[in-house]
C-alpha cells in the first residue's frame, strides 16, 4: 500500500480517536465512512474491529463499576452480537456499491433524527423493554456497514445516562460485535492478512489521539462539538451517495 493511503487510513482513525476521546464512544462514525470514499464498505467494516475490540474491551473494564445492571448490558450486548453475525453476512452477500449507497442513508437519517429529536428521552423501563430489538438491528448495522450509531448510540443517549455509564455499557456492546466480526469475516474472507495487520495498526493513531478528544472536549459544549461532527457527516454522506448515484 502506498503511503499516501496509509496516511489516509491514520489519519482516518486519528479523527476517530478524537471523536470517542471527546465522546467515550464512535470512532466507526468518522473514521467508517471517511475509508468507504476511498476504498469500499467492506474494507472500511475489516478496518474498524481491531479498534472495535481493544480500547472497548480496556474500557469495559476501567468502568465496570459504573456498568447498568448486568441483564441489561448482557441483552444489549447479545443482541449486538446476534446483528453483527447477520450483518456480516449480509456483508458478504452484498455489493459494495449498494452498501455505500445504504451507508450514506443512514449517515443522513442519524443527522435527522439528532436534529428533529435533540431532547428525546426513553425511560429505563421502556428501554428494557425494546433493548434485544434495538442492539440487534444496530448490530445489523455494525456488521453490515460498519456503523451502529444512528441506532445503538441514539438508544442509549435517549437513555439520559451519565458519562460513565455510557462508556462502561458502550463498550461491551461494540466489544461483543467486534469478537463476533473477527472470526466470521476471517471465515467468509472478508478479513485476510493484509487488512489485519491495518486494523491492529489504526490502534495506534486512533489511541494516540483519543487524550487530545479529551482535552478539546474541556473547550466545546457537547452541542457544539455535536454539531461540528454532524456537519462533517453531512458532507460524507452526500459524497457517498452523489458518488454511487452518478456511478
Amino acid at each position: 500500500m502506498e503511503v499516501w493511503n496509509l496516511l489516509i487510513i491514520a489519519s482516518a482513525f486519528a479523527f476517530g480517536g478524537i471523536l470517542k476521546g471527546a465522546t467515550g464512544a464512535g470512532a466507526p462514525i468518522l473514521a467508517v465512512p471517511v475509508l468507504a470514499i476511498y476504498y469500499d464498505v467492506s474494507f472500511a467494516v475489516a478496518l474498524i474491529v481491531m479498534p472495535n475490540i481493544v480500547p472497548n474491551i480496556w474500557q469495559a473494564f476501567k468502568f465496570r463499576s459504573d456498568s447498568l445492571s448486568k441483564p441489561f448490558v448482557l441483552k444489549f450486548a447479545a443482541g449486538g452480537a446476534i446483528g453483527a453475525a447477520l450483518g456480516t453476512f449480509f456483508l458478504w452477500l452484498s455489493s459494495s456499491e449498494y452498501l455505500s449507497l445504504g451507508m450514506g442513508c443512514i449517515i443522513i437519517f442519524y443527522i435527522a433524527f439528532k436534529l428533529c429529536n435533540p431532547n428525546w428521552r426513553l425511560s429505563q423501563e421502556r428501554a428494557n423493554k425494546i433493548v434485544i430489538p434495538v442492539s440487534t438491528l444496530a448490530g445489523f448495522f455494525q456488521g453490515s456497514a460498519g456503523l451502529s450509531a444512528p441506532v445503538s448510540l441514539t438508544f442509549l443517549n435517549s437513555m439520559n445516562l451519565e458519562r460513565p455509564q455510557f462508556i462502561a455499557t458502550v463498550s461491551v456492546f461494540f466489544a461483543a460485535m467486534g469478537l463476533i466480526q473477527l472470526p466470521l469475516q476471517i471465515y467468509l474472507g472478508i478479513m485476510n492478512l493484509e487488512r489485519f495487520i491495518y486494523s491492529s495498526l489504526s490502534l495506534i493513531p486512533l489511541i494516540i489521539f483519543m487524550p487530545l478528544g479529551s482535552f478539546i472536549a474541556k473547550f466545546l459544549s457537547r452541542r457544539k462539538f455535536d454539531m461540528i461532527i454532524l456537519s462533517l457527516l453531512l458532507c460524507l454522506a452526500v459524497k457517498l451517495i452523489l458518488e454511487n448515484i452518478i456511478l
